[in-house]
């Protein structure tokens, strides 16, 4: 069985940070390392939007909302993917999911990150 969970949300205030981290499991193991993953975020009443992705050789991509504020990184070894989030701001607050484009893989129960003005 496939599973992803996300964790590391919280409260925060603005211009604070959180690390989140999506731990993979089951049989997602044997693409997981092999594969682009990304972290999306959804807001009450909004679509989710992808907002950092990662390569399996480490090359990374973000969404201008967040680009020199937010960091994806991975470690192979652990199948984990972490994002790094600095200078928080009221517009963060969402829930945060992480998942492999482009592969039919449920969503996780997401974690929650709420940044306080």
């Amino acid at each position: 069985q496939v599973q992803l969970v996300e964790s590391g949300g919280g409260l925060v205030q603005a211009g604070g940070s959180l690390r989140l981290s999506c731990a993979a499991s089951g049989s997602i193991f044997s693409i997981f390392s092999f594969n682009t993953v990304g972290w999306y975020r959804q807001a009450p009443g909004k679509q989710r939007d992808l907002v950092a992705t990662v390569t399996s050789g480490g090359s990374t991509n973000y969404a201008d909302s967040v680009k020199g504020r937010f960091t994806i990184s991975r470690d192979n070894a652990k199948n984990t993917v972490y994002l790094q989030m600095n200078s928080l701001k009221a517009e963060d607050t969402a829930a945060y999911y992480c998942n492999l484009p482009g592969f039919s893989i449920g969503w996780g129960q997401g974690t929650q990150v709420t940044v306080s003005s």
